[in-house]
């Protein structure tokens, strides 16, 4: 196998950051809503966690609910750090995609459980505010990486420069 063929070249790859420090800021941003949301999934179960899952006719609820916290747990505790910053932000996606989806879309036509009182173009920008913004913030750090001041720029300079750090 070659050297560009093996895990460790492809990872030192994924860390790779041309992008500017300045995008510390969505890090923070991004990683300290999933962060926060996959906790209080913990902390309040029926109101954010299982409950909320199985009030949106989401499957499984009481598998799916701690397995989705635990992912923005960690993934948000990694776009926070930095770390392995492209590979958390797909998940991410996934999950902020089937928010929108499952959640939210529904405000359009009027048929969401969760927002009963909600319907149209209006009431659904306003509910998916969020949802939209730690997707563009998800999708940035996919495409540009986790910027200067991060593990990742670090790890990568470290591989790229044996003997060095």
């Amino acid at each position: 196998m070659t050297q560009l063929g093996s895990w460790p070249a492809r990872l030192t790859a994924t860390t790779a950051t041309t992008a500017p420090a300045a995008v510390v800021l969505i890090r923070l941003y991004v990683g300290v809503v999933f962060l926060s949301e996959g906790v209080q999934k913990f902390l309040y179960p029926d109101e954010l966690g299982t409950g909320r899952f199985d009030r949106a006719g989401i499957p499984a609820p009481g598998f799916v609910a701690p397995l989705d916290g635990a992912f923005e747990i960690a993934c948000g505790g990694l776009i926070l750090a930095g770390l392995l910053t492209r590979l958390a932000t797909l998940p991410m996606i996934v999950n902020m995609v089937g928010a929108l989806l499952i959640t939210k879309l529904p405000i359009l036509w009027g048929d969401a459980p969760l927002f009963t009182d909600a319907s149209g173009w209006w009431d659904f920008l306003h509910e998916s505010r969020v949802d939209l913004a730690q997707l563009c913030g998800s999708l940035f750090l996919l495409i540009v990486g986790a910027g200067t001041y991060s593990l990742d720029a670090r790890w990568h300079r470290t591989a790229v420069a044996p003997g060095t750090g």
